[in-house]
């Protein structure tokens, strides 16, 4: 049997911009996504710590050094640009691993470009 736990998570970052006329996802700069071990097309839940909504949507890799954070489509309405957000992944683990995996936790902070 297999049990889902936190795989990577990328926190203490804002969003930097939002494009409603989008197919949808949000776009995270590439540096992000390598610290966070998420990559493209990976699902993820995105939490909005200003107004409590989470979403799931699927990643697409933004320009490297950016600093983008950017909403798209229709989960460009679940937040505006400034808010703090949480980006999570998961991961389905057997018994065997479960023990010995650690998550992936990142703080952007005070380094995201625009702050």
């Amino acid at each position: 049997m297999y049990r889902t736990f936190l795989h990577s998570k990328i926190r203490d970052v804002r969003i930097t911009g939002t494009n409603l006329e989008y197919e949808g996802s949000i776009t995270i700069d590439a540096d992000y996504l390598d610290r966070a071990s998420m990559l493209p097309g990976e699902q993820v839940d995105v939490l909005n710590v200003e107004n409590g909504t989470r979403l799931t949507t699927y990643i697409i890799k933004g320009e490297r050094g950016s600093g983008i954070m950017e909403l798209n489509g229709p989960a460009a309405r679940q937040g505006t640009v400034g808010d703090r957000i949480m980006v999570l992944t998961y991961a389905k683990l057997t018994p065997d691993e479960i023990a010995s995996h650690k998550p992936v936790i990142i703080s952007v902070g005070n380094s995201q470009k625009g702050d």
